[in-house]
């Protein structure tokens, strides 16, 4: 039991961790906003995977497996809406003082909810971590309770990461130049991240 829970630990904190769509808005939420605020989207992108690995758990894998265009319209969707928030961030004005901070818009906990449920690599590595980790254990449910459990703290944790790493580098964009430059890159990552996912499938 012991090397399970382990070897949950580690493939759901690869998945968290690494670079992809949810963790850089995260990054670019926390440089822009200050971790704080960043943390709605943190949340609803974690609540949202939780729910993800436990409807994989309930049988959507085998649904999509039944019905493999699903898969391509979750792909489709995700691309327009990860599109979206990269040109939302692209065209980010800078801010120049606190108090125009503070009316800023950040990313909400329903946009992080939606950029994990709309993200295909969450539903893909979802499955997998199924796969590996519940559909192969008895009793079942048990085995998804504590890998929701699981996903759900390291998720946190690493999206977390991405916001706080952020907001360090937030420090740095004392300018609105700066700002805007950073926003366009980002924005300019974001989009180029969806479009190699969206060709790699």
């Amino acid at each position: 039991m012991q090397s399970v829970l382990l070897s949950m630990s580690v493939f759901a904190f690869v998945g968290a961790v690494s670079p992809g769509p949810v963790n850089i808005i995260a990054a670019s939420a926390g440089a822009q906003f200050g971790y704080k605020k960043a943390v709605f989207h943190v949340l609803g992108a974690t609540f949202a995977y939780t729910f993800i690995v436990f409807l994989c758990g309930l049988g959507l894998e085998q649904a999509l497996k039944m019905l493999p265009e699903m898969t391509g319209w979750l792909t489709a969707f995700g691309s327009v809406f990860l599109l979206y928030m990269a040109f939302k961030i692209a065209t980010s004005v800078g801010i120049e003082n606190s108090e125009h901070l503070k009316s800023a818009a950040h990313p909400t906990f329903f946009e992080g909810v939606l950029s994990q449920g709309l993200n295909p690599k969450a539903w893909l590595v979802a499955m997998s971590g199924v796969s590996l980790f519940v559909l192969k254990h008895s009793p079942t449910m048990l085995y998804l309770v504590i890998f929701c459990a699981i996903s759900f703290v390291v998720c946190f944790l690493g999206v977390s990461a991405w916001a706080a790493a952020g907001n360090y580098i937030g420090r740095y964009l004392s300018t609105t130049k700066r700002q805007v430059t950073f926003n366009i890159a980002m924005g300019l990552l974001l989009g180029g991240t969806v479009v190699h996912m969206f060709w790699g499938y």
